[in-house]
């Protein structure tokens, strides 16, 4: 059933907000941070009330209390994504640190010069910075997979780039630029028929589509709390069981260990292994609680609702005169519209509108490369989520008829 969006708003009070006296709230900018709702923030605001204690040392109520609901957020978080078992999820700072964990300890442990990683050319930053500085320190080879001018991936160009010898396939599930939703399931097969192990950035599709791990046969899967109605500073590496065993440990410390001696250590099991030092607990309590909340909707719900709002959202931009949207249709993307407007810089389009209150992005979106594939240094970006609106829509496009009027 069609979501009831006007009573899901209420349990979320940035969005009843005023940015300046008279001027609500039109938050636009989903893709960067979504909101939080209030079962986040009464669980997170719980925790610190009632049970704040440290985690996996204390044999007291409290520390007992706090283990179980961060062990519990485990279990959630690895139930949204269908990982095979709770070992299986490492909790990190975010889909970033969760990339570079694979990088510096699967990649570095069995990588090598002249060794092919394959990416593509619309990934975000932290797909591509961690195997640059792996090029640079192993001499690693790295390929592209080439965006078509409708913003998706030529697979005869991936294809053709798996006959080589190639051990890492790493992409996004979905464009945080073009909102392009890509083939990961066939993607990650046409990888494994060439021996590879495939990374996933799931930063984008797993808030927004049904991802599971098992049926997409994927080997590693990073994604962010903060994406996906959670707060910041928490994310998960899904990963297999077996890739994950043999890793070494990513940082040292305290309770990545087993046992300890001057000259020696024997690291933790899953998946304790990777996460060294007092976690973020309360965090992970709210990543549960985001997770909950997610449930309760139901992740095809989500993706219809925003299928819904961006087919608006590019017919109501498409006639607006000198708007290019980039990225394919609304059947192959979620729900991200990205675009430029003739004569006017993405940044002045993006304060102009803020003036009535719209909340859009400006810049490179963190995908510098993909900018220079289409020849522009950036984009205007309007993103979209469950609290999503079309007379929010609306409102961006009356903004941009504004810009329009002010440059002329």
């Amino acid at each position: 059933m069609p979501l009831d969006i006007a009573r899901l708003r209420e349990d979320f009070p940035t969005l009843a907000r005023e940015v300046r006296p008279g001027v609500p709230l039109v938050y636009l900018d989903s893709a960067a941070t979504t909101q939080k709702p209030l079962p986040v923030l009464q669980a997170m605001d719980d925790f610190y009330r009632r049970s704040n204690a440290n985690i996996h040392r204390g044999v007291h109520t409290l520390a007992e209390e706090a283990t179980a609901m961060y062990e519990q957020a485990r279990e959630k978080v690895a139930r949204f994504v269908n990982a095979p078992s709770v070992e299986q999820i490492i909790f990190t700072r975010n889909a970033t640190e969760s990339i570079n964990l694979a990088a510096y300890t699967w990649a570095r442990a069995n990588l090598k010069k002249g060794d092919l990683i394959i990416l593509t050319e619309m990934e975000h930053h932290s797909n591509l910075v961690p195997w640059h500085m792996l090029s640079a320190e192993r001499g690693v080879d790295l390929e592209f997979v080439p965006v078509t001018d409708d913003g998706l991936l030529d697979l005869d160009v991936y294809r053709s780039l798996l006959t080589r010898t190639v051990r890492l396939v790493a992409f996004t599930g979905m464009s945080n630029v073009l909102g392009t939703i890509n083939p990961v399931g066939e993607m990650t097969r046409l990888a494994h028929a060439a021996g590879a192990v495939v990374l996933v950035d799931g930063a984008q599709s797993v808030p927004h589509l049904p991802v599971d791990a098992q049926a997409l046969d994927v080997d590693f899967l990073a994604f962010s709390a903060h994406k996906m109605l959670g707060p910041t500073g928490i994310g998960a590496l899904y990963g297999k069981k077996s890739l994950l065993e043999a890793m070494p440990p990513f940082l040292g410390g305290g309770d990545m260990i087993k046992t300890v001696h001057l000259r020696n250590f024997v690291p933790n099991d899953l998946p304790h292994k990777f996460e060294a030092g007092t976690p973020a607990i309360a965090e992970a309590v709210g990543f549960g609680a985001a997770v909950d909340y997610l449930e309760a909707i139901g992740m095809e719900a989500v993706a219809a609702h925003e299928r819904e709002i961006i087919t608006y959202a590019l017919e109501r931009l498409e006639e607006i005169p000198g708007v290019k949207v980039f990225g394919p249709a609304a059947d192959e993307k979620g729900g991200v519209a990205s675009f430029t407007l003739e004569g006017v810089h993405p940044h002045d389009v993006a304060q102009i509108v803020d003036t009535y209150g719209v909340a859009v992005r400006a810049g490179h979106h963190c995908a510098q490369p993909l900018h220079e594939k289409f020849g522009i240094p950036a984009t205007t970006r309007a993103s979209f989520y469950i609290y999503s609106m079309k007379e929010e829509v609306d409102k961006l496009v009356a903004g941009i008829y504004q810009v329009k009027k002010i440059f002329g």
